[in-house]
């Protein structure tokens, strides 16, 4: 009679768009079941954007182990592949601490790298780096259309960050990026039980919440923290920090370009697309075999993840 295999470590992994309710449920879970909570949100692990971004409060981390939430100085350039390699020393910490790894984000291109690999692109030449980070993005993106036309009619042309990362790579070892990414390295999904969960809750309520959120961070130190980010010199007018919805809209407001109601007005809009396009995105891109709900309370959501992942006795 053969053995069993033996179960594979086991990862939580809360995903969906901003303002879904993935921080509450995700310190739920952790909470009940002896976890820690790893983010997995692009702009929540820098250190100067703990309003703008939404990241848990000091109370809120307080509660369960957080990691990964504001460990990045705006002026320092981060990236999927450097996360993915933090996330995963995270989840091994934790694993051997007997801890559940919870992932807790909206950054599909995080999840992506973490569960199915790293490309193998070697360091970017530092100057070329600072070039094309300081080019406008027009410019940018016409480079990228003579360099690499397939990426550039793929990519949006106003997408900053996507729009630089193919154009450096290209530049700088002279391969596209999709060439690159064609053969990937050190994932770990073949390594883990993974427990997704993605949230898609209704979108009338989720814009509802979006705008009431954007009102509260305006009221409660996000004019402060823009100003800061703004008013330093070593941050690159390119930064994903600078760019982060509600600094620009604020930057129009100290700038005087802008009212208080138009300023805030403008994040509103723009948070909305963009959980629209992270609703879209987290609907047809993860596994087909990944939970999609649609609950927004935390203890309903807490019964169906347990229902879904019985835990082990």
């Amino acid at each position: 009679m053969t053995s069993p295999l033996p179960r594979k470590p086991r990862v939580a992994l809360i995903a969906g768009p901003t303002a879904s309710g993935k921080s509450a449920i995700a310190m739920a879970i952790a909470e009940k079941h002896g976890g820690v909570v790893i983010n997995a949100d692009s702009a929540q692990v820098y250190a100067d954007l703990r309003v703008l971004s939404a990241r848990p409060s000091v109370a809120e981390e307080a509660r369960v182990p957080h990691r990964l939430f504001g460990h990045v100085d705006g002026a320092d350039i981060y990236s999927a592949p450097r996360w993915a390699i933090e996330a995963k020393a995270e989840i091994d910490r934790a694993h051997a601490a007997c801890l559940l790894p919870v992932l807790a984000g909206g950054t599909g291109l995080y999840m992506r790298t973490l569960l199915d690999g790293i490309a193998p692109v070697p360091p970017i030449d530092p100057a070329i780096r600072e070039e094309v980070r300081a080019m406008p993005v027009a410019q940018a993106y016409a480079q990228l259309a003579e360099l690499d036309p397939p990426a550039a009619t793929r990519l949006a042309p106003a997408d900053t960050t996507r729009v630089a990362r193919a154009l450096e790579v290209v530049r700088s070892t002279g391969k596209t990026l999709a060439t690159w990414q064609q053969e990937k390295t050190g994932g770990i999904g073949h390594a883990i039980e993974l427990m997704p969960m993605v949230m898609l809750p209704d979108r009338d309520w989720l814009l509802a919440r979006c705008d009431l959120r954007l009102e509260a961070m305006f009221g409660e130190g996000g004019i402060e923290e823009a100003r800061a980010v703004l008013a330093r010199t070593d941050i690159l007018p390119t930064a994903p920090v600078r760019l982060a919805i509600g600094v620009p809209e604020i930057g129009a407001l100290l700038a005087g370009v802008m009212t208080s109601d138009q300023a805030l007005a403008a994040a509103q809009l723009a948070t909305r697309q963009y959980a629209k396009r992270q609703f879209t995105w987290f609907r047809n891109q993860p596994p087909a075999m990944w939970p999609r709900v649609t609950a927004t309370e935390t203890c309903a959501l807490l019964h169906d993840f347990e229902t879904r992942f019985p835990q082990e006795a």
